[in-house]
Order: C-alpha cells, then sequence, then structure tokens
C-alpha cells in the first residue's frame, strides 16, 4: 500500500465572501427585529400564562403522567419501572430566576436527551426525590408481588420484551434510513 495522492480539492475563495455575508445578514438580523420586541414581548407575556396553566406532573403509584399544550395537546404516561434517570439541572439564566428543569430518561428510548423535561417546578428537587422514592418503593414491592402473581408478571415482561423489541427495530429503521 503506497500513501500515493491521486487527486487534491481545492477550495474556492468565494467561501470567504460567503461565510462574510452571513456573517452580516445574522448581525443585521437583531437590528431588523429590535423593532418588534415590545410586540413579541407582550404576546410571550399573554400566551405564556396559558400554557403554565395548561402544564401538569402527577406522581401516581406506578406512572408519571405528563400533560401539556394549549392548541397541540400532549399527554405521556412514563411507568415508574421504565425510568433509569431524573435529572434536575438548572443554568445560569435558570439560576437567576431560581428555576430548574428535570428530565426523564427511560429504559428502551429511542434518540438522544431527555424523554420528558418539565421547567420550573416547584420544589423540584423535593419532586425528584418523591418519583425516586416511589420508583424504589415499587421495584422493592415487585419480588414479593411476583411470587403470588406468578402469570400477571409474565404478561408484563411479555409486553416489556415486545417494547423493547420494537423500539430495537426503530433504531434499527433510523440507523437504515440515515446510511441512504
Amino acid at each position: 500500500m503506497s500513501n500515493i495522492i491521486l487527486k487534491s480539492a481545492t477550495f474556492d475563495n468565494k467561501v470567504k465572501q460567503y461565510w462574510m455575508c452571513l456573517a452580516a445578514i445574522f448581525s443585521l438580523f437583531p437590528v431588523v427585529t429590535i423593532v418588534f420586541l415590545p410586540v413579541v414581548l407582550l404576546l410571550v407575556w399573554l400566551v405564556a400564562g396559558r400554557v403554565l396553566a395548561a402544564m401538569s406532573a402527577d406522581l401516581l403509584e406506578c406512572k408519571l403522567v405528563v400533560k401539556r399544550g394549549i392548541l397541540f395537546k400532549e399527554e405521556k404516561s412514563i411507568p415508574l419501572e421504565k425510568i433509569t434517570d431524573v435529572g434536575l439541572s438548572q443554568g445560569p439564566l435558570m439560576r437567576l430566576f431560581g428555576l430548574y428543569r428535570l428530565s426523564f430518561e427511560t429504559a428502551g428510548q429511542s434518540g438522544h436527551g431527555a424523554l420528558v423535561s418539565l421547567l420550573g417546578v416547584v420544589n423540584a428537587s423535593e419532586f425528584r426525590e418523591a418519583i425516586l422514592t416511589q420508583k424504589d418503593n415499587l421495584t422493592s414491592d415487585q419480588p414479593a408481588q411476583s411470587n403470588n402473581d406468578e402469570p400477571q408478571s409474565q404478561v408484563e415482561l411479555i409486553r416489556s420484551l415486545t417494547y423493547s423489541v420494537k423500539n430495537i427495530e426503530q433504531m434499527l429503521v433510523n440507523l437504515l434510513d440515515e446510511r441512504k
């Protein structure tokens, strides 16, 4: 094997001009939109109250139910046994306002990032601990229950395996689509 170069690529100097134009456009964007800032802030103020009123997160015995949305309503039910991580994060601006973001990741989840994230939960660390405590209580009660209800636990296992297989199939489809 030799390291002979068969062909080298050269780059057009117009790329510098293209990058300069993009920089100029992005620099002008705030100047143009600054006129609309009061209108945007008023709209955000009016809509934000409705968005917050439409958000809820309820910890039930076996699952966490998250609801949100005004025009497009969304409800997610996350079984506690599937939760692998409950993250608590706070950026610099969030720290200024005393806000936290709770993010939930689950087993069998496809894609990167959290399945659900909630911004601004009051007493977020207490809510997080309540979720983790209930998850631990649920998993510690489960072995005693599985001895009494063996057919039911087998059905749960089959459901869990089916769910995992479907997620694996979806990941494979995504990988194949990316390679095309």
